[in-house]
């Protein structure tokens, strides 16, 4: 299975496993991730999801498989405009409707489509031997699924122009500039990852989820007064659950909040 799909208490692990080609993309991984989110979103169980590549590829994926001969070949024009309203079910239109908190562990390259892969989660935590590299420009093409206006909303314009131009970013300055919110030494990697996780995943799993609605419907809006409305609403939604109710009276009484599997 390329996509290994683990459950570990309340935190789902993703990973791209084709070690062999230092987790290199294939064509499996789109139906794999699109149906191991699925499965992490059903699982009330789960609060927090990470996703990182195969220790054993020495990579987090090295992106296209560029020695498979059918790799950006388009075979037909109309095929491609007929199946444009089937993306509604592509991975990395689930990835971006992912309503739990997802976090990249970073463990080494990530090349092209892997790149692309990181700027869809949430947080990113990288090892001290990750490195982003956008190759799409040197092979003819572009990098696609709006990869570029993807990492500029998190390094800014000229910084993301810098990356399609196909020029590296290792983990130190990823962290400088704002894409790595941690940067960690490779073997504590994966238990720095677990803890961010698990802390998460100790919170009101509503509070989490609107959490981030708030800002992934937010960052689009024009005007901040429409961000803040609908802020108004969820957080008085918030109000009337049962975790708001135990957090505020665990933390009166001084002692941990037992949260629901929402």
């Amino acid at each position: 299975m390329p996509i290994i799909c683990e459950k570990r208490g309340h935190v789902g692990v993703l990973t791209l496993s084709r070690p062999e080609v230092r987790n290199a993309w294939c064509e499996d991984f789109y139906g794999e991730l699109r149906d191991g989110l699925r499965q992490l979103e059903e699982d009330p169980a789960i609060r927090c999801v990470i996703m990182t590549g195969d220790e054993a590829g020495g990579a987090f994926c090295a992106g296209a498989n560029l020695k498979d001969p059918k790799t950006h070949v388009l075979n037909s024009v109309a095929e491609f405009i007929r199946n444009i309203p089937n993306r509604r079910h592509h991975a990395f239109r689930v990835m971006d409707d992912f309503p739990k908190p997802l976090i990249a562990a970073v463990n080494g390259y990530a090349v092209g489509i892997g790149c692309i892969v990181t700027y869809c989660c949430d947080m990113i935590i990288a090892s001290d031997r990750a490195e982003w590299r956008l190759t799409q420009v040197k092979l003819g093409i572009i990098p696609a699924q709006a990869a570029l206006v993807r990492v500029a909303r998190w390094i800014g314009k000229g910084n993301a122009m810098r990356l399609g131009m196909g020029f590296p970013l290792k983990a130190d300055e990823a962290q400088r500039i704002g894409l790595a919110q941690w940067v960690v030494p490779h073997a504590e990697l994966m238990a720095r990852a677990m803890e961010i996780a698990d802390q998460i995943a100790g919170y009101p799993p509503l509070a989490s989820r609107l959490t981030k609605e708030s800002l992934n419907q937010g960052i689009n809006m024009p005007h901040l007064t429409d961000a803040a409305l609908m802020d108004l609403y969820r957080f008085t939604t918030l109000e009337g659950t049962e975790d708001k109710k135990e957090s505020h009276d665990a933390w009166r009484e001084g002692r941990k909040p037992q949260v629901k599997d929402q």
